[in-house]
């Protein structure tokens, strides 16, 4: 087996992002892990929980990519990481961690991974979703009052307030660091057809 396949896949919130990693592991298996750039939030201890629900978490600030781009340069070493794991409830890390082992193709996503020239480095193949706005603010308002705990008005504040300023100012120019860029995400097949391709090349070879 060559080199570690390092796929990056970036997109704004509820772009299609995760639709099209859950293609990539249901096609190939044990031989993709998943690093979730969110669980590189930095830890926010100091704050209360009141402060917390105040902060930018959509600013390239908002993550430790030092400890992000370190771990991921391990990964495709071939040693194993304890990552962090993030709380959305509580806007934190937890007291959990979880160790990611390294495979032969390390699928990356997050809003902002094609944000910083550093970690673009480290991806062979970067993907940038692109999604239509209001298909991307209904899914996440579905997503984080279904599975973040969040009201309706929170969602709201804090989409109009950081989330669609930020998608503006960092997420959507960041697409011209993108290999492909790929409309409707998961749900465009002959485009997922053409990623699972290259996939299949890395680890089968031509034949």
């Amino acid at each position: 087996m060559a080199e570690r396949l390092v796929i990056g896949i970036a997109g704004g919130t509820g772009s299609g992002k995760t639709t099209l990693t859950k293609k990539i592991v249901e096609r190939f298996g044990d031989d993709v892990v998943i690093v979730n750039h969110d669980n590189y939030y930095k830890s926010l201890d100091h704050l209360t929980y009141e402060q917390r629900c105040l902060v930018n978490y959509d600013s390239p600030d908002a993550f430790d990519n030092e400890l992000f781009i370190s771990q991921l340069r391990q990964l495709k070493a071939g040693q194993s990481v304890v990552c962090p794991v993030y709380d959305f409830t509580v806007h934190n890390r937890s007291e959990q961690t979880m160790v990611i082992e390294p495979k032969d193709v390390i699928v990356v996503e997050g809003i902002l991974i094609l944000e910083n020239p550093e970690l673009c480095e480290l991806m062979d193949l970067r993907i940038f979703v692109d999604t239509d706005a209001d298909v991307r603010v209904l899914r996440r308002i579905k997503r984080d009052i279904r599975d973040r705990g969040r009201t309706l008005e929170s969602v709201t504040q804090q989409y109009l307030t950081t989330v669609k300023p930020m998608h503006e100012k960092y997420v959507d120019p960041s697409r011209k660091n993108a290999h492909i860029i790929i409309p409707e995400g998961g749900k465009n097949e002959p485009a997922v057809h053409l990623v699972l391709l290259r996939v299949a090349e890395h680890l089968y070879g031509n034949d």
